[in-house]
């Protein structure tokens, strides 16, 4: 017998919700056609309208087949007959109820006649009785693992089947945590960001495979053939072929979008365009960033409007500061020699869109069903099911050589991670932010979906969730909390021994090449903005304090002309950091280099001139005419907004540019500079010219 074909259908509807049961066939029937070799899955959901009419949608996963419209139902009785409109071979079930959960009956296609069998089931029930006594285990691994508290919620079956708070969401306080407490859900926005992005497809506003700059002409990069190249596809995929450059942007809460935007084009590349996965969160802030210039709003606006609204998460908002209004918030520990402390809130509502939203599992289930129903939720359909198909779909692999724990890595999609975890595909992401670590994981064949988070940095809430994951896909129940308590400790034993290591690699005995009064000021880069090196309020004859992004952290003298973060009990971004001061040919202090992205070459800071000499009003003291007694030669230094300029006779006038050691280039001469004397008064009484055939002097004569 040939072997059987069901081509898919064009026409596939959103799933409708779940109606009271009015006749015996309505509701969820799994079962098989009982094809040769090998039994063809299939799931129907019938449900009937306030007069006993029945209407149908049937999955065959296998072929591909999701959700498609039944056609011709008609009921008898206990008998039954209904076909798959718009196939060849017209595919038709005739079969009779035997009992309240079993249909069984012949399956026709093209002459072909073969047994089919269905029974009635609730996978939500079963995965309610599967999730039996995973609530001792999640308080017993609280207390192991010292988090303070979980939050998790799953979905099965198109409902809510699991939402439970543990722990404390307010230590101090005693507040327990439930499944309405707020927590930040970091980088599992990125798949809200795109799905919005997916939406504007769908209107026509934008194409993801047209280059950025189509939608935005300033778009660039480090190299500008890429900068023509790239599509938003790539962005969201990330394979731009630039590296993460965090420290840009962390904690940085003065600067706006446009500002990183403008950034871009500073910023090391360290691959080519779709040669590898590099995670980037700054695409996604340009991705938010497109995003606004589309909808002339911005993206926290069309976030709230096209899915928070519709989706009913009214309390999910965009800034740990509205949370912090709400009296329903989870707050942030981390674990210092294992002891919990509250920390800081950390804003990164620049980033807004790479993972600034702050929502409760209660909400983030509704967002759980809108993925896993097809872009549907409560029958209102808000993006095009094969457009939110194209979001969970790999779009390139992301480096693994093994496989680990019965995952076995696809790639990444828009937003997602795509996996296979033990035979069932997985769509996951996690999302981390200081004090905050959360998991989101959809089994979308398994109609599975599950979110859960911590309030300190743990991964057990992705171990639960795969916990709770094993339990209703009935895959063999590891101990993988166990697993990873024991793994805990092992790290801890290791990460001890390599601090107690680390000191190895300092110099002894050196000293910093120039007087410490020599290395504060503020340097600058292109794409990391400005970091602030000042002298530390203490005794130490070496210590300095670095500024960067409003974070302000202790520098030690670690050995020559290089400074380590000191250990804080402040922010610890900066801690064991290495800061390696640079000298120019006049041996001044003119550069810092900061490993600030491990991927790429450490970023060069350029020490910044002193402010005041390009305030106009300082500068007026400087203006004058200038004579050489010998050659007698004069010099006129005029000013012009806030530069100097030098008129020497015969020569172009010369723009003076203020350098670190007080004194001004001459225009573009390499080599040449000038600096003014003053007197025991402070007035200024001659102009130095510094050249590589001498210095030379001339006094001035006149105003």
């Amino acid at each position: 017998m040939r072997a059987l074909k069901i081509l898919i259908a064009a026409l596939l509807l959103p799933c409708s919700s779940l109606v009271l049961a009015t006749t015996p066939f309505d509701g969820e029937w799994f079962g098989a056609i009982e094809v040769p070799n090998q039994p063809l899955e299939v799931e129907i959901e019938f449900s009937s309208d306030s007069e006993g009419g029945l209407s149908g949608l049937i999955s065959i996963p296998s072929q591909g087949l999701l959700n498609a419209p039944l056609d011709g139902i008609e009921r008898d009785g206990d008998n039954i007959r209904f076909a798959i409109p718009g196939i060849p071979g017209g595919p038709t079930f005739d079969g009779a109820r035997v009992d309240d959960t079993s249909i069984t009956g012949t399956f026709s296609q093209g002459g072909a006649e073969l047994a089919f069998a269905l029974k009635r089931e609730n996978p939500a029930d079963a995965a309610r009785e599967a999730l039996g006594g995973l609530d001792a285990e999640i308080e017993k691994a609280l207390a192991d693992f010292n988090v303070p508290g979980l939050g998790i919620t799953i979905v099965a079956g198109g409902e809510v089947v699991y939402a439970r708070g543990f722990g404390y969401r307010d230590l101090d306080e005693a507040l327990p945590m439930n499944p309405d407490t707020l927590f930040a859900i970091g980088s599992t926005t990125k798949a809200m960001t795109t799905a919005v992005l997916g939406m504007l497809t769908d209107e026509g506003l934008f194409n993801w495979d047209e280059p950025v700059r189509t939608y935005l002409p300033a778009f660039a990069v480090a190299d500008p053939s890429l900068s023509q190249r790239i599509t938003p596809r790539d962005m969201v995929t990330h394979r731009t072929g630039m590296p993460r450059h965090d420290l840009s942007w962390y904690n940085n809460n003065e600067g706006t979008r446009a500002e990183l935007f403008d950034r871009l084009e500073h910023l090391e590349l360290t691959a080519d365009l779709r040669q590898r996965f590099q995670y980037n969160n700054l695409m996604y802030v340009t991705a938010g960033y497109l995003t606004e210039q589309l909808t002339d709003s911005t993206w926290e606006a069309a976030v709230r409007t096209r899915l928070f609204e519709p989706l009913g998460m009214r309390r999910s908002n965009f800034s740990v500061s509205d949370s912090l209004s709400d009296a329903n918030h989870a707050k942030p520990y981390r674990e210092v020699d294992d002891e919990l402390e509250e920390i800081p809130f950390r804003s990164i509502d620049l980033i807004g869109p790479a993972g600034s939203v702050n929502s409760s599992v209660n909400e983030m289930a509704r967002w759980l069903l809108f993925n896993l129903e097809g872009g549907v939720i409560d029958g209102q359909r808000l993006i095009q099911r094969a457009t939110l198909e194209d979001l969970h779909s790999a779009q390139i692999a992301v480096p693994s050589s093994q496989t680990r724990d019965g995952i076995v890595p696809v790639g990444y999609a828009m937003g997602w991670f795509v996996n296979v975890y033990n035979g069932h595909r997985m769509l996951s992401h996690g999302g981390g932010i200081d004090g905050f670590i959360t998991s989101v994981m959809l089994f979308p064949e398994d109609g599975l979906g599950i979110v859960a988070f911590t309030n300190s940095a743990s991964s057990l809430g992705n171990l639960v969730a795969r916990a709770a994951a094993d339990r209703i896909l009935g895959l063999d129940r590891q101990d993988r909390i166990g697993q990873a308590l024991a793994q805990r400790e092992r790290a801890r034993a290791i990460q001890d021994e390599a601090e107690e290591r680390r000191d190895a690699q300092r110099v002894e005995g050196t000293t910093p090449s120039h007087a410490l009064a020599e290395y504060p000021g503020l340097y600058s880069h292109p794409g990391y903005g400005e970091l602030t090196i000042a002298r530390a309020d203490s005794d130490s004859a070496s210590g300095l304090t670095v500024t960067y992004n409003g974070i302000e952290a202790p520098l030690q003298h670690w050995h020559y002309n290089v400074w380590s973060g000191a250990e804080t009990v402040g922010d610890k971004t900066f801690e064991n950091m290495k800061f390696a001061f640079r000298s120019n040919f006049e041996g001044v202090i003119d550069s810092i280099v900061v490993p600030m992205e491990p991927t790429a070459s450490p970023i060069e800071f350029e020490k910044q001139p002193d402010p005041k000499l390009r305030d106009p009003e300082y500068l007026q003291r400087f203006v004058g005419v200038y004579a050489d007694s010998v050659s007698e030669q004069t010099e006129r230094v005029t000013l012009s907004g806030n530069h100097l300029q030098l008129a020497i006779p015969g020569q172009p006038v010369y723009t003076l540019e203020p350098r670190v050691d007080g004194r001004f280039s001459i225009g573009e001469l390499q080599g040449f500079a000038v600096g003014f004397d003053v007197d025991e008064t402070g007035d200024v009484v001659s102009i130095t010219f510094y050249q590589p055939n001498g210095v030379f002097t001339s006094e001035r004569i006149e105003d």
